[in-house]
């Protein structure tokens, strides 16, 4: 009798797909109400694998939100684009905002907007930090031909955003959103007026 134990290649742990699913868990449940041992019956393995692997749930959420931000999220660079009156690359932002948004019934919202509400201060700061970038691009972007109102338009880019961020997540359907966008819109309009560009103050 062969009692010869055939060896197979044991399953290896894939991080890509292990980020890729706890991502998905990050944005639906939001960072706080997902707790280690969501992530590890998620992934199959267990806590020693886990921190052996990203170091700490906050850890693991760092690399989450960067993947979030490299494929799911607005892309800015695309969209404000230099050949299109200000007011509507802005707007064409905030519509894009509220599609990808409402696109998921299981993952509204933003992750990164969503993550700066954290109450872990790690995990806080890393979504902040995203924040922040897309905020200076935006600046930026209104700085060259509008540097006087760069600021407060940044502002006001930013807080539709967050609002519609938050609206998704309470349940806000796509229409719904993409009506704040136009009244938005309309703001933007008055705010940025392209035919008066010596009124630009």
């Amino acid at each position: 009798m062969n009692t010869k134990k055939t060896r197979g290649r044991p399953r290896r742990f894939d991080p890509d797909q292990a980020v890729e699913t706890a991502q998905r868990l990050f944005h639906a449940h939001g960072y706080d109400a997902v707790t280690v041992a969501d992530i590890t019956e998620a992934l199959g393995i267990n806590p020693p694998s886990f921190y052996a692997a990203f170091g700490s749930k906050a850890g693991l959420f760092a690399r989450a939100i960067s993947r979030y931000n490299a494929g799911s999220a607005i892309p800015f660079s695309d969209l404000l684009r230099p050949d299109r009156p200000v007011a509507e690359s802005l707007a064409t932002i905030l519509k894009e905002a509220a599609r990808i948004y409402a696109a998921d019934p299981d993952t509204t919202g933003c992750l990164v907007l969503e993550g700066t509400r954290s109450n872990d201060p790690d995990a806080r700061e890393t979504a902040r930090g995203f924040q922040a970038a897309a905020e200076e691009m935006i600046r930026e972007y209104i700085a060259e031909q509008y540097p006087e109102k760069s600021e407060r338009v940044t502002d006001f880019v930013s807080t539709v955003m967050v609002g519609l961020s938050a609206k998704a997540r309470r349940g806000h359907a796509l229409d719904r959103l993409l009506a704040t966008v136009d009244l938005a819109s309309l703001a933007l309009a008055e705010a940025l007026p392209e035919e008066a560009p010596d009124a630009r103050a």
